[in-house]
């Protein structure tokens, strides 16, 4: 830990040539790099898009919604900070356009600026650098990751902020990575660096010079390309860092440690702290590559499964209960629209199954049929918001004869509705930001499945949703064997629901997925793989049932989609 008298550090992270090339990931990477040294780091993000947070947007269009303990609605990049660096972000961690006018017409309104003619400069790139000083309190380092792409008009005041931003800190007191693209052409055979070339030169124009390049490549960058890269762009040859693909996510510290990355920003930044040990976290990464309990085949059955980023932190979150659990998690995402045209036979052949949130009546019933196929044949389930819905709804249904039982926000005529709007959502006209968000403590009953895989009789979970278990039906759901484990304090909200006669049927109306890190895998994720794990038994002995005589029984079918967290 730095001096009390030494200044706040800022690192600035942007990105050139094309988007998703991985800021996010690189700057949480940094930020576990400097946290292994002993340092306080906080990480937020600039985003340059006119939505006041991305609480509205489709999750097509941008990806889950990640959500703070102070019920901030904000970009799936927090996740990644909060994961990597292991600290609880909040509102002031993620910054965009909207929200930035939205200050300052509010300010000018009120007549704080005294008449003055209000622009962009210096108006709106005070408010950006205001922002980032607002989290130098209490840190070290503030890591800021710029959204969007350099050429990019959105984006011009954050940068036009940060150019100015260096002026009034030093060169000692800032840093700026820039992330570019080094394609492969494989007609010809070779690396190009002209994208990168271009991307600085944009970067340049703009009055930015980068002290660190960050390159994104699928071959190794030889010492030649990274000559001509540092000759063209300006920069020194040991600060050009090479990022390929690698296997999971959490080995990309390792890797820009092996380069020396943190070494070069705490040479430039005047950081004279000792050298990060990150042989927990090699530990940690090694588990995930090379577990000793082999593999579970976990399907998640969602509403947004053509965009997986949608659901990011359950991704991350089934690798973290691999970590504990020593075993490798392999994910397959349906569509429940496909599981309506299909049916749900397919999940047999899988070690568990979770059905995640969502909003809208779409794919809702696909959903619903799994839930019910799962609670029949004894898979391990795990539900999350909506997944805790659906098995209210499946449940009602099937077991305690309510056939006509549905949420209120999908039949708003449905004579059962289980599931509803509290008297403090009915009279809610705006959309964004009026959900139930952010953390709230969760007792949980004695005796339960929840209570044992917790080790608490309370817990804080993180929330985002608008309707509620219909109270009026727990005395009936309870009478036909569901079991509440986990309610709101005063005993008025249903917050987790098990079925005690099953292998593991766990639901949350929560999402606990956003509290989970690497190197604090969430209880929940961790007793679902270990049930996976379990099943694993089952499906084998069900596979050599079913084959015919003298016929060899297959290995498991390859699992479709991604292997989670890679």
């Amino acid at each position: 830990m730095t001096d009390n008298k030494t200044p706040t550090k800022y690192i600035f992270v942007t990105g050139g040539v094309v988007s998703s090339l991985g800021k996010g990931i690189t700057a949480a990477s940094i930020g576990r790099l400097l946290v292994e040294r002993g340092l306080r780091v906080t990480i937020q993000k600039f985003d340059p898009y006119l939505n006041v947070d991305p609480g509205t947007m489709s999750p097509f269009q941008h990806g889950e919604v990640y959500v703070t303990d102070d019920g901030a609605e904000t970009d799936l990049d927090l996740g990644h900070y909060e994961r990597f660096i292991d600290e609880s972000l909040s509102q002031a961690n993620n910054v965009t356009t909207g929200r930035v006018y939205q200050d300052i017409i509010t300010k000018e309104r009120r007549g704080d600026f005294l008449g003055a003619t209000v622009q962009v400069i210096p108006h709106v790139t005070d408010e950006i650098k205001t922002a980032a000083r607002r989290l130098a309190p209490n840190h070290d380092v503030v890591i800021t990751e710029i959204g969007g792409t350099v050429g990019d008009i959105e984006s011009l005041p954050f940068l036009e902020a940060i150019r100015q931003f260096r002026q009034d800190v030093g060169r000692e007191n800032s840093l700026f990575v820039h992330l570019t693209l080094v394609p492969y052409i494989a007609a010809s055979g070779e690396l190009k660096t002209k994208p990168t070339q271009h991307s600085v030169r944009e970067l340049l124009g703009i009055g930015i010079q980068p002290d660190i390049l960050v390159c994104r490549a699928e071959r190794v960058l030889d010492e030649d390309i990274k000559k001509k890269i540092a000759r063209f762009c300006n920069v020194d040859m040991a600060r050009v860092i090479e990022s390929r693909d690698v296997e999971t996510i959490y080995e990309l510290p390792l890797t820009y440690r092996a380069q020396q990355l943190d070494d070069r920003i705490c040479e430039q930044l005047r950081l004279d702290v000792a050298a990060p040990d990150l042989s927990e976290w090699e530990a940690m990464v090694d588990r995930i590559k090379n577990p000793k309990d082999g593999r579970v085949r976990i399907c998640v059955v969602g509403k947004y499964t053509e965009l997986i980023d949608a659901y990011k932190s359950i991704a991350e979150a089934l690798v973290h209960g691999g970590i504990e659990a020593d075993v490798g998690v392999d994910v397959e995402w349906w569509s429940s629209e496909r599981v309506e045209e299909q049916g749900a036979d397919f999940v047999d052949r899988f070690h568990g199954v979770l059905v995640p949130g969502g909003f809208g009546q779409r794919g809702v019933s696909g959903m619903l049929e799994t839930v019910r196929h799962i609670r029949e044949n004894r898979i391990p389930y795990f539900g999350i918001c909506l997944g805790l819905q659906c098995a209210i709804i499946e449940f009602a249904r099937n077991v305690c004869g309510l056939k006509t039982s549905h949420s209120f926000e999908f039949d708003k005529g449905t004579a059962d509705p289980v599931i509803s709007l509290l008297d403090s959502q009915r009279q809610v006209t705006d959309m964004g930001g009026t959900m139930r968000l952010g953390a709230y403590p969760c007792r949980l009953e004695e005796g339960t499945l929840a209570r044992r895989v917790y080790g608490a009789d309370e817990i804080s979970e993180r929330h985002r949703h608008r309707y509620e278990v219909n109270p009026e039906y727990r005395k009936t759901l309870a009478g036909g064997g569901m079991v509440f484990s986990g309610v709101s304090p005063d005993g008025e909200l249903v917050e987790m629901l098990e079925l005690p006669d099953h292998p593991f049927f766990v639901a949350t109306q929560f999402h606990p997925e956003l509290k989970s890190r690497p190197n604090k895998p969430h209880p929940l994720f961790s007793a679902f793989v270990r049930a996976a794990a379990d099943r694993r038994a089952v499906v084998a002995t069900a596979s050599v049932d079913s084959a015919e005589p003298g016929a060899k029984v297959s290995d498991p079918p390859t699992v479709k989609g991604i292997t989670a967290g890679g």
